[in-house]
């Protein structure tokens, strides 16, 4: 299964696309779009929507796992990040390709083992299980391909036990 994993972002949006199945990954590509900070918004989301195409273009994914937007107290970090979700939701629809979100938590316990790990060690697990020589930089870019990861060994599960699920005679 080929997966984009977006961590979303609009000054700084991870990607990072990588073929798997349970229990084994391996990177495809890896990247983050940036845009300037002061830049005009809509300009800012327009660059940001011409590059996931052209990401989706060149690898092709069977589906994109997004982050959850994660709401804290900060609501210009929520809403630029809703609004870099909503480019990634949008681009991969038109293209006629699922999305599925995860959690922080969800990618965290997938990689590491555990819900509450930081930053670091999601990047050290990301940089062990696909055999990397040198960690990914920067952490959005480590964190996209969490995602990628995630998706691969949890959902390629989920969609079987939906398939064995659906065999079942009622």
């Amino acid at each position: 299964m080929r997966v984009l994993g977006v961590d979303p972002g609009l000054t700084r949006c991870g990607l990072g696309v990588v073929d798997g199945r349970p229990g084994r990954a391996v990177m495809v590509a890896v990247g983050v779009v940036r845009t300037p900070s002061g830049g005009d918004p809509g300009e800012r989301l327009v660059f940001l929507e011409r590059e996931l195409d052209a990401w989706l273009a060149r690898f092709e994914p069977e589906v994109v796992a997004v982050e959850r937007v994660f709401a804290d107290t900060n609501i210009t970090t929520v809403m630029t990040t809703a609004h870099a979700t909503a480019i990634a939701l949008l681009t991969a629809t038109k293209r006629g390709i699922p999305v599925v979100f995860h959690t922080p938590t969800e990618v965290k316990a997938a990689v590491t083992g555990s819900g509450r790990a930081d930053k670091s060690q999601v990047t050290a697990m990301v940089t062990r299980i696909l055999g990397l020589d040198v960690a990914p930089r920067p952490a959005d870019a480590a964190d996209a391909l969490a995602l990628a990861i995630c998706h691969a060994w949890r959902g390629a599960a989920e969609a079987r036990l939906a398939a064995l699920a659906a065999r079942v005679p009622r």
